[in-house]
């Protein structure tokens, strides 16, 4: 049986896009799932200085393993001022640190949500334009707006935005 790992680019402890992650990965069929929490991966704010003096921490090598110990990737961004959350963003430059290609290739469903009409379209544009440097293989991508009005007790309760997570779970589901 395929795995796959869902997470959240925040470490919000109510995130919407932790929300939108698990219930993304829910829907993927016949596959074991692990959520990761970023809460559970604590870093120091990466610096050169702090990793010539001190190495890469162990929480970077651990999550980099989940990644590429997986057959696929459910990844929800929480945009903070257009781009990604700060706790993200130091988690990905640790482990870019130990792999330039720290996606390895694994299949992505990349996602972002907001409470805005936009839904996270910024963050999940700049995603999409990097994480190809970076071994990023994002077979699909879903910007969900609204979060509040679209989102209800655990699932899509917009038909129109369901049939189109739906297909972008189906072309996910593919290429696992």
């Amino acid at each position: 049986m395929k795995n796959i790992i869902a997470f959240a680019g925040t470490n919000s402890k109510t995130s919407i896009n932790k929300q939108l992650a698990e219930y993304a990965a829910s829907l993927v069929e016949n596959v074991e799932t692990k959520v990761l929490d970023l809460n559970d991966f604590e870093l120091p704010i990466y610096g050169i200085d702090l990793e010539n003096e001190a190495g890469i921490p162990d929480n970077a090598h651990k999550f980099l393993n989940l990644i590429k110990a997986s057959d696929g990737i459910v990844l929800s961004l929480a945009e903070h001022n257009g781009v990604y959350a700060t706790v993200f963003k130091n988690l990905f430059d640790w482990m870019s640190r130990i792999d330039g290609k720290l996606w390895s290739e694994k299949p992505m469903l990349l996602m972002a949500t907001s409470p805005g009409g936009r839904g996270g379209a910024t963050v999940l544009e700049i995603a999409k334009g990097r994480f190809q440097y970076m071994g990023g293989n994002i077979v699909a991508d879903f910007s969900l707006p609204s979060f509040g009005d679209n989102f209800s007790d655990g699932k899509l309760i917009n038909a129109t935005l369901k049939a189109d997570l739906d297909s972008k779970i189906e072309v996910f589901q593919k290429a696992l």
